[in-house]
């Protein structure tokens, strides 16, 4: 099978019905290249210039965007012939779930799955329900009804909340980013009130059969409360009121608190595949020998 690179934004893998592969959100994320593996799978990629050479490679955009096409096999990665696409290495996200248009992988985690509202905890029922005595309410909006005001509370709650954990720069959105995303007719905005100034936010999404629970954050001064509860309680009824299992995530590892507080609302679990591919052997192993060593598991390793 052979594979080419298409320079289109990733418009030959764009799905309208599908947020991960929507125009909106591969605009957002600035999505380049479209990896089409003859008429099996399409795949949107962002191509990237590999420092110090005229190389380049490929990842996926964020999230859980996977391919436009779910092939009758699954395809072995090593029947591909990718010397057209010109690329060293591409990193591969996949949709969530058991399968995956390509073999092997890797299984990066486990998302925790709330199909209706039989896994929540009785102590985050009461939780919830305490929230609410203390002047908590939620909103819902469709994306593009999303008002200025909201979309405030949302990106100051989520702001606050990246700059407490300490994340990467990359995490940190502009406007724009949210504004294109909440342009998608599969994007909602859910916010968090305290006797109505919104304190804690969310994006939820629906693509390829769940409705995901994309980005969220609270402010600084709604901690004690833990608002988000009442957040993942209102996605999960909308997930229930669309007829769509909600993914909740993981942690940042397995096990960790952020695992633990998503565990508390789901009932069942699904895999979340990436797919590390060498298209050019020797071009990889050369770069990553002069890159030096890389941790366990960095891919590509001449990025480490």
């Amino acid at each position: 099978m052979k594979a080419s690179l298409i320079a289109d934004g990733g418009a030959a893998a764009s799905d309208e019905e599908n947020f991960f592969r929507s125009p909106e959100f591969l605009e957002a994320e600035a999505v380049t290249h479209t990896i089409a593996i003859e008429d099996a799978l399409r795949l949107p990629v962002i191509v990237r210039s590999i420092e110090g050479s005229e190389l380049i490679d490929a990842i996926s955009p964020y999230g859980y965007p996977g391919a436009a096409e779910r092939p009758e096999r699954t395809i072995d990665p090593a029947e591909i012939d990718w010397s057209a696409t010109g690329l060293v290495s591409a990193f591969v996200r996949g949709r969530i779930g058991e399968h995956a248009p390509l073999s092997g992988g890797t299984v990066r985690n486990h998302v925790h799955i709330a199909d209706g509202d039989g896994g929540v905890r009785k102590r985050l029922r009461e939780q919830i329900r305490r929230n609410e005595r203390r002047g908590w309410s939620v909103d819902l909006t469709p994306g593009p009804e999303a008002d200025g005001e909201a979309c405030a509370a949302f990106e100051r709650a989520y702001a606050e909340t990246m700059s407490r954990a300490g994340a990467a720069e990359r995490y940190f959105f502009p406007s724009d980013y949210f504004a294109r995303l909440l342009g998608s007719p599969r994007s909602w905005l859910v916010v968090g009130a305290r006797e109505g100034t919104g304190l804690a936010g969310a994006i939820a999404v629906a693509s390829d059969g769940y409705l995901h629970y994309y980005l969220g954050g609270t402010a600084d001064d709604a901690l004690e409360d833990s608002p988000m509860k009442n957040l993942f309680a209102a996605m999960i009824a909308l997930g229930t009121e669309l007829g769509l299992p909600v993914s909740l995530g993981g942690g940042l590892k397995p096990g960790d608190s952020l695992d633990d507080f998503k565990r508390g609302f789901a009932n069942g679990q699904a895999p979340f595949r990436t797919h590390e591919l060498v298209c050019d052997r020797a071009e990889y192993e050369r770069l990553t020998a002069e890159a030096g060593p890389a941790p366990e598991g960095f891919f590509p390793a001449y990025r480490s």
